[in-house]
């Protein structure tokens, strides 16, 4: 009986309804676990008012991934530009006047629910789907080598100016955000075969623009000292404190809830969580959470080979890289392998809103491989012949 609810309620790919349950106990585990001192803190030694505000994140997300997966993938396209101009005075309106942290104007706080809210998540989600419309549309005419200005003005200009322009956006209060979100759209349109030339000018312009983004922003001098602190091998306390969790840990982990460095390590519950991932459940730990993401990645790539539309297969590959790119640049962050960051670990980290969007990103990916598969059955299933009476 439970096999056919979730036949019934559960559509699309099954593997990735798995990995995503499976990314989900592991986050309520080690975020309890890791929650130990914040909670000491802020709430008296009450451990479990983050337990249960992280998984209600994590239902809601799950809600929404459910949602998002019973909609026809195909009306996402209609939504994506308006969702993208909605993200402009959003991005503009943090920027100035929300909740700064850390000297970064990344959140707003939604009221009565007192939920942060980071508008970047919405531009990413909004821009990826909107390019791989665009990119859908238009591919035969940007073969089209007799019309170029036309092409050009109607194609190439708008995925250009709003991939840059987001970016440069995002850019002011967040490097690491609008850096992944620019190498995920430069792998779409290349996936979407747009010229490399082309593709030289887009970096080229973003080079510009982000150059001029982040240094009338708020981040450019914690970019900077990063980066020359990594590429001169400077140590930092954070990393310091993850390579002591990661060797803490072993092969075999000190076991769950035993971590040490959490009461040491900064936001040990989200930018460092792979450190004590590795501090608990050690060197294998590790291992099964590098191997989700790359299923996770597999699965989204099985999906594009699958999906009958253009529109769906660029839909689903930008969502899948967006994600596990920034899973691997988490967790090469916290072994040394790039400068510190403060990307969280998808599907992993304690977060916000930010578990809803990622949510909706998978439930959209489901959509895809549900809504070709619906198709592809329709295709191959017999008309009935009525019997002559």
């Amino acid at each position: 009986m439970v096999k056919q609810w979730l036949q019934k309620n559960l559509k699309g790919d099954p593997v990735l309804w798995a990995i995503v349950l499976m990314f989900s106990l592991i986050s309520v585990a080690v975020v309890y676990s890791a929650t130990g001192t914040l909670a000491y803190k802020k709430m008296e030694g009450n451990t479990e008012y983050f337990l249960i505000k992280h998984s209600s994140l994590i239902l809601l997300g799950l809600a929404a991934m459910w949602a998002a997966h019973k909609i026809d993938y195909r009306y996402y396209s209609k939504l994506s530009f308006f969702a993208l101009i909605a993200s402009v005075p959003l991005l503009l309106y943090t920027y100035f006047w929300g909740s700064n942290i850390n000297e970064a104007s990344r959140w707003l706080t939604i009221p009565v629910i007192n939920q942060t809210f980071q508008p970047s998540d919405l531009a990413k989600l909004a821009l990826i789907s909107y390019l791989a419309s665009m990119l859908s549309k238009k591919q035969q005419k940007m073969k089209n080598k007799n019309d170029f200005k036309h092409d050009f003005k109607e194609i190439l200009l708008p995925i250009f100016s709003w991939t840059i322009g987001i970016c440069a956006l995002i850019v002011m209060s967040n490097t690491s955000t609008a850096v992944m979100l620019f190498l995920t759209c430069l792998l779409l349109m290349f996936i979407g075969r747009v010229s490399t030339k082309y593709l030289l000018g887009v970096i080229v312009g973003f080079m510009i623009m982000g150059s001029i983004g982040l240094a009338a922003g708020q981040r450019l001098g914690t970019a900077v000292s990063r980066v020359e602190a990594f590429w001169n091998d400077e140590p930092q306390f954070q990393l310091e404190q993850s390579y002591i969790a990661i060797a803490n840990g072993g092969v075999m982990g000190k076991g769950p809830g035993n971590s040490d460095q959490r009461d040491i390590l900064p936001h040990p519950y989200s930018d460092f969580i792979f450190a004590i991932i590795i501090e608990e459940y050690g060197l294998w730990g590790g291992i099964v959470v590098v191997f989700l993401y790359l299923a996770l990645l597999y699965r989204g790539l099985v999906t594009v080979l699958n999906s009958t539309g253009a529109f769906g297969g660029l839909l689903s590959a930008g969502l899948s890289f967006s994600l596990v790119i920034q899973g691997m640049v988490n967790m090469g962050v916290a072994v040394g392998l790039g400068p510190v960051t403060g990307l969280p670990l998808p599907l992993l980290s304690m977060g916000g809103t930010s578990l809803l969007f990622t949510g909706l990103s998978l439930g959209i990916i489901l959509s895809v491989s549900r809504t070709d598969k619906d198709m592809t059955d329709k295709l191959v299933t017999p008309t009935p012949v009525k019997a002559h009476a």
